[in-house]
């Protein structure tokens, strides 16, 4: 079943890539494992992907633990300064980062470890009170003061869609996303890498690769609906 909905996923994100005139291999399909077993990311790792999505870090640090093949952990929820020590060395990259408070905590854990740590800029692109992440507004600036950390690289830019009736509706939104990962590169900051724009969720990714998304976060359509603890 779970092999079924990957090959589904995989025919939509090619078929937007045809759209978009974009090859395959410029998008990473990031399999959101939260909520669920490790015997259902297996199953997905079975399938050869190697990149896995969670939303917690204790529940990323748990299940880390129990696979031990190397594969491309991502953060994807909001990060909690106090729990920066836990994933710091250990994740792929941090898809969350929205205050220079929260790149200082990963600066100092990093350097304990001699390594540098990749991160996206979380832009809360619907300006919604509800969600994580800064205005675009605030781009620019905090990726400057996040560039003068040695042990960090800005690799790019996240963010999660306001929720809409249609797909289409949330096309908007990414293209303002795009133009501001452009805007950003075109600052040419020392230091910043600007190679992922990530967007795009089970409900609109094919829309946002057609925007330009380098990386989308799937979870419901390969795992099916989460289950959460009552």
């Amino acid at each position: 079943m779970l092999k079924e909905n990957l090959e589904e996923v995989e025919r939509r994100i090619a078929a937007a890539c045809g759209r978009a005139g974009r090859k395959r291999d410029e998008v990473t399909l990031i399999a959101v494992s939260k909520t669920k077993p490790v015997s259902a990311i297996r199953e997905i790792m079975g399938c050869s992907v190697v990149d896995f999505g969670e939303n917690k870090v204790q529940e990323m640090c748990k299940k880390m633990e129990e696979i031990k093949e190397p594969l491309h952990w991502h953060l994807i929820g909001h990060l909690q300064r106090n729990k920066v020590k836990y994933i710091v060395g250990k994740a792929y990259l941090i898809h969350s980062v929205d205050s220079i408070r929260l790149a200082k905590e990963i600066q100092k854990e990093a350097e304990k470890y001699g390594k540098v740590c990749p991160v996206l800029i979380e832009i809360n692109i619907g300006g919604e009170e509800s969600k994580d992440g800064i205005p675009k507004e605030e781009a620019i600036p905090l990726i400057r003061e996040i560039a003068e950390l040695s042990c960090i690289q800005v690799r790019g830019l996240m963010t999660i869609a306001p929720p809409v009736e249609k797909p289409e509706d949330a096309r908007g939104y990414f293209k303002e996303m795009r133009e501001l990962f452009q805007a950003v590169e075109a600052e040419q900051i020392p230091g910043v890498e600007m190679k992922e724009l990530s967007m795009g969720m089970t409900g609109d990714f094919e829309v946002a690769i057609e925007e330009g998304a380098t990386m989308v976060r799937v979870g419901t359509a390969i795992f099916g609906e989460r289950q959460y603890a009552v």
